[in-house]
């Protein structure tokens, strides 16, 4: 026995030495193996895993110190993931950047955790990124742009970002696919896939599945630039009406699947309070207009930006007419919605408005929530039960509302999953775009504004409106339609009068107190 432990242990070192041989010469980074990145992610895995299953061993359940152990565990644990994350990069980035923006679905250790992920992307140095234009333009730096600065604007999971100024004089932002991201990328999502179910099988309460489909479908569309390119094309035409609005021109002739040259457009991340007040930038104006983009893009016209965090929509003052103005950049990531989907999500969000209890358990229902309608309801609005049966329109948010939310969050999250296991894959990249804009409202103290519900209100009317009159052909039925719209959209701008009016008589009530005191 002896003998051939021996033999194994012999054999063992000799592969091991060649092995490390062959890597030195090769002068291959540990990083880019698979059984690196797999054994770093399961070890991360396990040792997570391990401490759920025993730190609650010896405490008695919902006691005070059950729940400060409780968050302790999310929190250590919540780091080891940021940090398994930022050592394997690429695909691991990018899906703990999504937890990290579902606010009110995870407990609140890990999205604060989290959200770091977006400020920790990694950086391809200048050689890898020379590589990449030559194999995809076919030409060296220099005989394509006069100056490119090595120092990237910004780096991302999947890439980064350079300024660089062509020949004829126009200053461009050149996005650059990391290098090896298109080739780890299936792997990743097949380790994630394995470890997912092994910790499923632990702990069959965490049913996370659809976050790896999600990550299967949506990921080589990510990382195809081109795709991105006729993405940024079409949502700027579609919302071309929009004058606020600004999307980077496209450069097609300096672009591939992994190059994307763009307008460079400079600005202040939508959530810089200070830069706004700096430029003298309204941020009820921001927060108003963002809101009606994506109400347009949501309920008008099925085709949604999912990825709008602070870095890719920026704000600024346009040079030429001073007018404020919303950069949208980042067009990788649409969900194109199905119109059945689209009317019924509609319909739920003019009921969740006026409190209209009955449509919201009917569309809830029609888009998979099931008995879960009313966790639903939450889940989406991130408001209580209480405001959504009273409209959450005339119920203002409080801060206590808000440490109930993400306390249910903890509480709720069996349910939390089973119920993200139900409802239609397009449900999930809107409710991650729902997390993302409400965090920019609660940035900018802007949350639930009742512009912003009027905004939503208008384009739910007219996309109702408009599905109605493309299924019938009678022309008296599509004129009622129409006038109906028009009615519809004549109350809502009537009541948005009498608020503004109510709002201007209350300044001048107490500007007139203050003067009499004075």
């Amino acid at each position: 026995m002896a003998g051939r432990l021996l033999k194994v242990s012999s054999l063992a070192t000799v592969v091991f030495a060649s092995s490390g041989f062959y890597l030195y010469n090769r002068q291959l980074d540990l990083n880019d193996l698979s059984v690196i990145r797999f054994g770093r992610a399961a070890s991360t895995t396990a040792v997570i895993s391990y401490d759920y299953l025993t730190a609650f061993r010896h405490v008695e359940y919902g006691t005070e110190d059950y729940w400060t152990l409780k968050s302790k565990v999310h929190r250590r644990s919540a780091e080891r993931l940021r940090d398994l994350c930022c050592a394997n990069r690429g695909t691991f980035i990018k899906v703990g950047q999504h937890l990290g923006a579902l606010d009110y679905l995870l407990p609140e250790e890990y999205t604060s955790t989290l959200k770091v992920l977006h400020s920790r992307a990694p950086q391809s140095t200048m050689e890898e990124i020379q590589q990449v234009i030559r194999e995809d333009l076919g030409k060296e730096l220099s005989e394509l742009f006069v100056s490119f600065e090595e120092n990237p604007q910004g780096a991302a999971s999947l890439a980064q970002v350079h300024k660089a100024v062509l020949h004829d004089g126009r200053t461009v932002a050149v996005k650059v696919q990391h290098p090896k991201v298109q080739r780890q990328s299936s792997k990743d999502i097949m380790v994630i896939e394995v470890l997912v179910k092994a910790v499923n099988w632990l702990f069959p309460d965490f049913t996370f599945m659809w976050l790896v489909e999600e990550a299967k479908k949506n990921m080589p569309l990510e990382l195809d630039f081109l795709n991105e390119g006729h993405n940024a094309e079409k949502v700027a035409k579609m919302l071309s009406h929009f004058p606020f609005l600004k999307v980077p021109m496209i450069y097609w002739d300096l672009s591939t699947k992994r190059i994307l040259t763009m307008e460079f457009l400079e600005g202040g991340q939508v959530n810089d309070r200070e830069y706004m007040k700096k430029h003298y930038i309204n941020v009820n104006e921001i927060s108003e207009n963002l809101g009606k983009m994506y109400s347009e893009m949501i309920f008008v016209h099925g085709f949604v930006h999912c990825d709008p965090h602070p870095g890719n929509v920026l704000v600024r003052k346009c040079p030429r007419s001073q007018k404020t103005e919303i950069v949208l950049l980042d067009h990788g990531l649409y969900q194109v919605l199905q119109p059945d989907f689209r009317m019924d999500y509609c319909r739920l969000w003019m009921s969740l408005i006026k409190g209209d209890l009955s449509g919201v358990e009917r569309y809830s229902r029609r888009l998979g929530a099931g008995d879960l309608y009313p966790l639903f309801a939450c889940v989406l609005t991130a408001r209580s039960w209480n405001a959504v049966t009273s409209g959450i329109s005339s119920v203002p948010v409080t801060q206590a509302e808000d440490v109930e939310i993400r306390t249910n969050a903890a509480l709720y999250l069996p349910q939390i999953s089973d119920l993200l296991n139900r409802v239609p894959r397009q449900m999930l990249l809107l409710l991650k775009t729902n997390d993302l804009l409400r965090g920019i409202e609660t940035t900018l103290q802007t949350r639930a504004s009742s512009s912003s519900f009027i905004n939503m209100s208008r384009c739910c009317v007219r996309a109702v409106a408009r599905h109605k009159r493309s299924k019938t052909q009678s022309r008296r039925r599509r004129l009622q339609i129409t006038l109906a719209e028009s009615l519809s959209l004549w109350k809502l701008s009537v009541y948005e009068l009498l608020l503004w009016v109510k709002g201007s008589m209350m300044t001048r009530w107490l500007s007139a107190l203050l003067a009499f005191l004075h």
